[in-house]
């Protein structure tokens, strides 16, 4: 049976993913992957939490406006689709560190999320292997990135003080909680997936070797 998840990566060139660059999505992520330096120096130089919380909102703004745009102007590209998760990462990773630094989060929760993604780019090159791209990605990793983005400007407005801040605290841990959970399952979701590709995989080259060889035997 071929595999369900994933794309071989000779596809990813292909008409669902053609290879555009100057495109106005490509261009929103990259402006989107310009505000990971800018949004870290905010909340750790001049701790100007305020600002560090607009550039974090004007981020899911263009993320959100970047897939539309996409899609309605038929402009999907193969950049976009490794621009738009590599900004979604380099903004979670951002904010555990500086959070961690700031002691608004306990390290052993950053290094949790971390070390998920450490584990998961490990398959990458399996992946490569065998001549799959990575499995896309499923509405289960939206979800909890979804979350995690949700949760951090929150708990940063929870930094402050007065009944705002009283109010986010609560609801920015429910996100973390939720966000962590779905982000771990999701992970192992995306094993599972990769497991499949490498046995699907395996199994057609065995299949194919010993049809070979049974044709060699039976000219």
């Amino acid at each position: 049976m071929p595999p369900t998840t994933g794309e071989p990566a000779a596809d990813l060139t292909g008409a669902q993913a053609p290879d555009r660059v100057l495109t106005l999505p490509n261009l929103l992520s990259v402006l989107r992957l310009l505000g990971v330096p800018l949004f870290l120096w905010l909340l750790l130089g001049p701790h100007a939490d305020g600002w560090a919380l607009l550039v974090l909102m004007l981020s899911g703004l263009t993320d959100w406006a970047d897939g539309k745009l996409a899609r309605l102007l038929n402009q999907t590209s193969r950049l976009g689709t490794l621009l738009d998760p590599a900004a979604d990462r380099l903004y979670i990773l951002c904010t555990l560190i500086a959070f961690v630094v700031r002691d608004i989060i306990p390290l052993w929760l950053a290094a949790l999320l971390v070390g998920r993604d450490l584990v998961l780019a490990c398959t990458l090159p399996v992946l490569r292997r065998y001549g799959y791209g990575p499995p896309p990605v499923h509405h289960l990793g939206k979800a909890a990135t979804f979350a995690l983005l949700y949760a951090f400007p929150a708990l940063l407005l929870a930094e402050g003080h007065g009944t705002p801040s009283d109010i986010a605290r609560p609801i920015g841990w429910a996100f973390v909680i939720w966000g962590t959970g779905l982000y771990l399952w999701a992970g192992v979701l995306y094993l599972v997936q990769v497991v499949g590709l490498v046995r699907a995989a395996r199994a057609g080259g065995a299949a194919g070797g010993a049809a070979a060889a049974a044709e060699a035997a039976h000219p």
